[in-house]
């Protein structure tokens, strides 16, 4: 086992877009102490990358507190323990949970999620990807926020993400008539071949309300919401009368040097009675196990399609985060440090 711990430590809160040069490389031996009971050692295999990510490092107050300068980064992941002091996790058990931007870390029992309840033998990519938090994210946003029902119009933001993908994915196999959004001809292709979706508008080459207009000629009952913005204030103009918005997330504002004005037409909330709700995925992970099983049976019988875009290497971890808000990744960001042993 290596005798060294490399780490990256938040070096600098970014102002604008975030890159490399907000992060410090360091390395330090690893803790030779026993560990405390229940705790294990792990190494870090598969990171995860998130847009929310972007949100931990402003020194605002919100569900999580945010990264601490000189801290390691934080990052969800997947582990292999390779000491132990929990009878629980034996030397060699994958682990889940929040590993930060390092080779090693000390987990405990109130932050690790074994990956029992995913099927036997599933890799520690799919872990993260498809049976990951985007996907609960998308489950839970869409069918316990959204709340769509066979035969009405569900229109997703950001349809081409890891989230936005499962969530459109999920909405047509309730039923529904399913309007993707995404940026560029590959991304919208994808989304037709791959994912069946009804119709797709690729808000790069066309014009996103006109299109609207087109698509949803009945309007939309239903918005799972990735991006903010100019396509939160289009979509509100197609809303139906009692229409439900999902927050998810909003990406096109997370590396803004200033706050965006909000859309201008949120008076549309009070005329035609809408419903606008933000979520957050922690709320929902003691019923992690019930999106798993779904999830599981969808993937098995061929209705849901994912990507997964892997990077590899310790030293591109900073530049993959990058990644997400340059819009150059492709499905779920990950990156590879090791194979389980």
């Amino acid at each position: 086992m290596d005798t060294i711990n490399r780490q990256w430590l938040l070096r600098e809160r970014p102002v604008g877009m975030v890159g490399p040069e907000h992060f410090e490389q360091v390395e330090s031996a690893l803790p030779e102490p026993d560990l405390a009971a229940g705790q294990v050692l792990q190494k870090t295999l598969v990171l995860s990358f998130d847009p929310a990510m972007r949100g931990w490092l402003m020194d605002v107050p919100s569900y999580l507190p945010p990264v601490a300068i000189g801290e390691p980064m934080r990052a969800s992941g997947v582990s292999q323990v390779v000491r132990s002091e929990n009878p629980a996790l034996p030397v060699g058990t994958l682990t889940q949970g929040l590993t930060g931007w390092q080779e090693y870390s000390i987990g405990d029992p109130a932050g690790l999620v074994p990956p029992a309840a995913l099927p036997e033998g599933t890799p520690p990519n799919l872990a993260l990807s498809v049976f990951g938090s985007t996907s609960l994210t998308a489950y839970f946003g869409l069918l316990d926020v959204g709340q769509p029902q066979p035969g009405e119009t569900v229109l997703v933001s950001g349809a081409a993400g890891a989230t936005g993908s499962v969530a459109a994915q999920i909405a047509r196999i309730k039923g529904c008539q399913v309007v993707g959004i995404a940026g560029g001809e590959e991304k919208c292709n994808w989304l037709r071949d791959a994912c069946k979706l009804h119709q797709v508008i690729d808000y790069k080459s066309e014009d996103l309300n006109r299109r609207l207009a087109l698509v949803c000629p009945q309007g939309v009952d239903v918005f799972f919401d990735n991006v903010g913005g100019d396509t939160l204030e289009a979509a509100l103009n197609h809303m139906n009368d009692f229409g439900r918005i999902a927050l998810c997330g909003a990406i096109s504002g997370y590396n803004d040097e200033q706050p965006r004005p909000g859309p201008r037409n949120l008076m549309l909330l009070t005329t035609r009675r809408l419903r606008m709700q933000g979520f957050i995925v922690l709320d929902y992970l003691q019923r992690s196990a019930e999106a798993i099983d779904a999830l599981t049976g969808w993937v098995m019988d061929g209705e849901i399609a994912w990507r997964e875009d892997v990077q590899e290497g310790f030293d591109n971890i900073p530049a993959t985060l990058q990644r997400l808000f340059s819009g150059a990744n492709t499905g779920k960001q990950l990156l590879k440090l090791a194979d389980p042993a």
